[in-house]
């Protein structure tokens, strides 16, 4: 992450935990069922934000939730009756950044690529890498036999460093074209999701935007701060690249795919991403149960939300059937050799 964007993240993440600490830890909150639920309502209601959007996109309406999971609180509930409850309510954001932690779980939404077909099968994916690929850090990568590097990055927790960077892509030099294939990571580092697009690109460039909460009010932000992109100092890709993309391509990821997007010589093939453009941010409840929520909404270079998603360039997905073939590795081989 640059300098800059680092020292936004961080105000942004302060700044967050300034206005939710005045909510939640100034309030005289219990440790009863109905003091919790209310410290969670309230804190969602005060600082989540994507409220206002997802109004506007799926209908919800935080009053009427409020209403709904309220009469289901009683006194006499248990811990684990509370939590299902609060889980439930959480759901209603259809956001895979919420989270409650407690002892016994972790209440999660799943539904942003459960609902939807993988488009990926690892084994078949593998027979593309087959038994030799090289290993560097987190990549894995070999030349295919139609001379088109192929890359895959399962995980944006994996470190890779710019001497990783620099290795594989001087092995792939002499390759026609590049596969990224992200399809099933669901994110890690913004760190590393920028530092590997900026390999992409040989000039500063607009990726997006973020913005932070600046009061209790849905509607209450900060005026948008400019994202860029700017090219790395080390070696630089300057061919035809494709980033294979599906619906657990999520939060770090969607953000490189994003800024992937922006890059000169780039087409992004497969399905929608999954979404998740909000920073996170912990804190807890009253009886001390962790809970995780998006903060810091973070946009497109056109000021598009990017939460649901991002739509590829070439739709494209595989056939399951198919225990041989990848049709979006296909895909992929066919527009960068033309």
């Amino acid at each position: 992450m640059a300098f800059t964007q680092r020292i936004h993240h961080t105000l942004c993440l302060l700044l967050t935990s300034l206005l939710f600490t005045a909510c939640v830890e100034g309030d005289d909150y219990n440790l009863t069922p109905e003091d919790n639920f209310e410290a969670l309502w309230t804190a969602i209601d005060e600082h989540y934000c994507f409220l206002d959007y997802k109004a506007e996109a799926i209908g919800l309406d935080w009053n009427n939730v409020h209403t709904q999971y309220k009469a289901r609180i009683n006194p006499h509930m248990n811990n684990t009756q509370l939590q299902e409850v609060l889980t439930d309510m959480l759901s209603e954001l259809r956001d895979g950044h919420v989270n409650l932690y407690t002892s016994r779980d972790v209440s999660r939404y799943w539904h942003w690529h459960e609902d939807y077909p993988k488009n990926l099968n690892k084994a078949v994916r593998d027979n593309y890498l087959g038994t030799d690929y090289k290993i560097s850090s987190g990549l894995k990568y070999r030349i295919l036999d139609d001379n088109i590097g192929y890359v895959v990055y399962e995980s944006f927790q994996h470190a890779v460093g710019d001497g990783n960077l620099d290795e594989v892509l001087y092995y792939l030099r002499t390759c026609n074209g590049l596969i990224i294939d992200v399809r099933s990571n669901t994110g890690g580092s913004l760190e590393y999701a920028e530092r590997i697009a900026s390999r992409f690109t040989n000039e500063k460039i607009l990726v997006g935007y973020i913005s932070h909460k600046t009061g209790k009010g849905h509607s209450e932000f900060s005026t948008p701060k400019a994202e860029y992109l700017t090219p790395s100092k080390n070696i630089r890709w300057q061919k035809k690249v494709a980033v294979l993309t599906n619906r657990e391509c999520y939060s770090a990821t969607n953000t490189f795919v994003r800024n992937m997007k922006c890059c000169p010589n780039v087409t992004i093939i497969g399905d929608q991403t999954g979404g998740g453009s909000g920073m996170p941010f912990s804190s807890e409840l009253p009886n001390g149960w962790a809970i995780r929520f998006s903060a810091c909404p973070m946009y497109d270079k056109d000021m598009k939300q990017i939460e649901f998603g991002i739509q590829p360039d070439i739709t494209c997905s595989i056939d399951e059937s198919d225990t041989i073939h990848d049709k979006i590795i296909e895909t992929a081989r066919t527009l960068l050799n033309y």
